[in-house]
Formats: C-alpha cells, structure tokens, sequence
C-alpha cells in the first residue's frame, strides 16, 4: 500500500497542520506495516503556478526550454498521486482558503483523462477508491453556525476539488481558533492529535 504524505504550510515546526498530518501518517504506518510513504513538502520545492506556457503545452505544442523541468515536475507530483492508495494532506487557511502552494499543486493533479473526463452526462472523477485524508488548521471558527461561515473557502473547497476527481467523502481533521490564544491553539491541537491516533486503520 501506497501512501502520499503532503505538506503546506510556511510555518515548519511551528505549524499545526504539519504536526497534525505527521500525526496522521504516523498512525496509518502503525496500522499498515507494509504502507511505503512518498513525502512531498510544497513549500521547500514549490511548483510554479499554471501559465499560459503551461497550457499551451497541455495542448500539444512545444514547450519552451525555460518550462521544461517544471512540467517534469508536474508530472511526477501526477504519478504520485495516482499511484497512491491513501494522500494525507497538511492544509492550513491562508486568508479564507488554501495557500497558493496547495492551490499549485492540485492544478498539477487536477487533469482531464488523469483524474476526471468530461462524458455525454458531464464529470466522471477516474480517482475513486483513493482515500484522502486531510489535516485542516484554521486560526478562527468557520463552522456553518458562526458568524465567519461565509469566509469558510479551505475545507469546502478541497471537499469538491476531491469529489470533482471521484473521491466523495474526503476524512477531515481539524485544529480550529488556533490563533485566539495559547489555550485554544493547546486545546485545538489536542483534539486533533486524539482524532488522528484515533483514525480508523482502512
């Protein structure tokens, strides 16, 4: 079994998603002894953001020299997650929503004929039978009987990306009002680790 491991957050060893995802990952190697992990941190080899280069090479044509190693980039972060049984993926809220190194990444995943096919009926997602697991931190409260539910664009938004691609119901584990004090940020990371050693092994 195969697992992807993916980080995003600035903060290194200061980040709760970070601390949360390895959580996670730790958990799933306990259960699987056999689980081979790829690890991929998106803030210490950043992908480029799409370009029209970028597109114009999706559609065929030649790709200038400069682009060259960032699409083969791109094609390894796709071949890791298609070979990949289970993706656990660090995700803190920038601003409302994921960080832009995220938001790189998942255009790189994001392919028509890889991960979802436009067909006579609309969107087919050809990722189903992956599981996704996901570390959310959030420095606010978010949730949907809050005051800030309509700044929620993180955790929303990674549910459809990934339902787009045919994973309907992503695990999320999340660490919120981490920023409203050293208690909430203690409290909140608890509840998260004790989510995560809790995870169901399959």
């Amino acid at each position: 079994m195969k697992l992807l491991h993916i980080d995003s957050s600035v903060l290194g060893p200061h980040s709760v998603s970070r601390q949360v995802s390895a959580a996670i990952v730790d958990r799933l190697r306990q259960a699987h002894s056999g689980l081979t992990v790829t690890y991929r941190d998106l803030t210490a080899e950043p992908l480029r953001h799409l370009s029209g280069p970028h597109l114009a090479a999706a559609q065929g044509a030649a790709p200038e020299p400069s682009l060259q190693s960032d699409l083969a980039a791109g094609q390894a972060v796709l071949d890791e997650f298609l070979a990949a049984d289970i993706a656990v993926i660090g995700a803190p809220m920038y601003n409302f929503t994921i960080p832009s190194q995220l938001k790189a990444w998942i255009d790189r995943i994001l392919v028509a004929g890889k991960t979802f096919k436009y067909g006579p009926t609309g969107v087919d997602g050809l990722a189903a039978g992956k599981r996704v697991i996901i570390a959310v931190s959030r420095g606010g409260f978010y949730g949907a009987d809050t005051p800030m539910a309509v700044g929620e664009h993180l955790e929303s938004y990674l549910r459809f990306v990934f339902g787009f691609i045919g994973i309907a119901d992503p695990e999320i584990i999340s660490a919120d009002g981490i920023q409203l004090g050293p208690e909430h940020r203690e409290k909140a990371l608890a509840s998260a680790l004790s989510a995560a050693a809790g995870l169901r092994a399959a």
